[in-house]
């Protein structure tokens, strides 16, 4: 299908190659399992102990191997063929999966101390997050081996579409599953996507490996990727900016404690708030792949984040659920704009033999954030209540993305070219 590559303004151009097709289905299987998994395990956790910092230590627990390990990861990626790490990552989910639907069996836990049990679940997410540390690089490496380089913006738009409806359909069904069938039962079709992620890999055939020996110490290249993007300033500052919002911004460690104690709506109710900001992104990813950012893209990067930071503001304040649902939707749109610009300029900036090292050292700017995020909003909450923890965030986006402006004209003028 090499005739794609001359379309590069047709926006389903990248999904005319058929390895990449099941790249898509792969990307959208994975995020669904996990972050429907993420969702089960927070609502079973708070289950057990009432407790925001509890909430908050999942997100750190997930966090300290993914970051530990990044740059080791990313070293080990380059080195290795890429379809074949990514099989190795599913098998990982498929054993953590196994295990937390055994931990979540009441009859096969009863007689069973909480503070085991917690423990035990603590222990696979951490799993999970070794794992994680090598699923990035690899996703991000692998993508660039399925379309032609002109199409790098059309495929990243299309497979962070696929990652966004996972992220949607996850959660949401999630908190519908729990409902109706119980936290035990919704972990099995946890257990059932990353299956299809299985079946979906082994339709890719293997890549070649573009790293070549040149003689350098562990050291150097390990740091290499660090060395990169510490010197290609607009991807520095855009990676620095997702970070700290994401870090700050985020509310996801906040909505069981407002589905349960301030909106006051159940497991459905939940599983809605966690696909309300996935429901906005994935529709502004959509209208990118038919619209693409193409004039003054940094300012474009800024003005999202600091409409983020508001939309956050105001689900921390809302006593209402429609405007809380309304407020994380439009705050993903604007998490969607975000995400297209910094992933375009990851792909276009970064050289073939060195994309495992510079994923991960996204990952820790950006992956990780999440989960620490999690972790800072659980000791704000304990500290100044979930309220006052969801507000002081978003408004610490509205300074981080202010910050940004005045002292990086590197962003403010940023173009994306291929």
């Amino acid at each position: 299908m090499d005739e794609a590559a001359t379309l590069p303004n047709d926006p389903y151009a990248s999904l005319r190659y058929k390895e990449f097709r099941f790249f898509l289905v792969i990307r959208f299987a994975l995020i669904f399992a996990l972050a429907m998994q993420f969702a089960i395990v927070e609502w079973k956790v708070y289950q057990l102990t009432r407790d925001p910092l509890n909430l908050g230590l999942i997100g750190l627990a997930e966090f300290v191997p993914a970051i530990s390990l990044a740059l080791f990861a990313g070293n080990i990626v380059d080195k290795r063929e890429k379809r074949g790490m990514i099989l190795k990552c599913i098998s990982g989910y498929l054993f953590t999966g196994t295990g937390l639907f055994l931990l979540t069996w009441d009859q096969l836990m009863a007689g069973i101390p909480t503070g085991t049990v917690l423990l035990l679940i603590y222990l696979l997410v951490f799993c999970g997050g070794v794992i994680r540390a090598f699923t990035g690089p690899s996703n991000f490496s692998l993508l660039s081996l399925l379309v032609p380089r002109p199409l790098y913006p059309n495929a990243t738009t299309w497979s962070t579409s696929a990652w966004q409806i996972g992220a949607i359909a996850g959660p949401a069904l999630g908190g519908l599953c729990m409902g109706w069938l119980g936290i035990h039962w919704s972990m099995l079709l946890v257990i059932g996507f990353v299956l299809l992620a299985l079946f979906c890999i082994l339709q890719i055939s293997p890549k070649p490996v573009f790293y070549k020996e040149i003689g350098e110490t562990v050291k150097e290249r390990l740091t290499k990727g660090l060395k990169f993007v510490w010197n290609t300033k607009v991807l520095l500052n855009a990676m620095a900016l997702d970070m700290f919002a994401v870090l700050f911004g985020g509310s996801v460690a906040m909505m069981t404690i407002y589905a349960n104690d301030i909106l006051h709506i159940g497991p459905a109710g939940f599983g809605a708030m966690r696909a309300a900001p996935a429901v906005g992104a994935f529709l502004t990813l959509l209208i990118l792949a038919y619209k693409p950012i193409i004039t003054r893209p940094g300012i474009k990067l800024l003005t999202a984040v600091f409409a983020f930071g508001v939309c956050i503001i105001i689900f921390g304040l809302s006593k209402n659920f429609l405007l809380s649902l309304a407020a994380l939707f439009f705050s993903g749109m604007m998490d969607g704009v975000s995400v297209i610009i910094r992933q375009t300029i990851l792909q276009l900036k970064t050289p073939d033999d060195m994309r495992g090292r510079v994923s991960s050292v996204s990952s820790i700017f950006i992956g990780s954030s999440n989960e620490l995020g999690s972790f800072e909003s659980g000791v704000a909450a304990r500290i100044m209540g979930p309220v006052g923890s969801v507000v002081f965030g978003g408004c610490m986006t509205l300074a981080v993305v202010i910050t940004t402006y005045v002292i990086s004209p590197a962003m403010r003028k940023l173009e994306l070219k291929a």
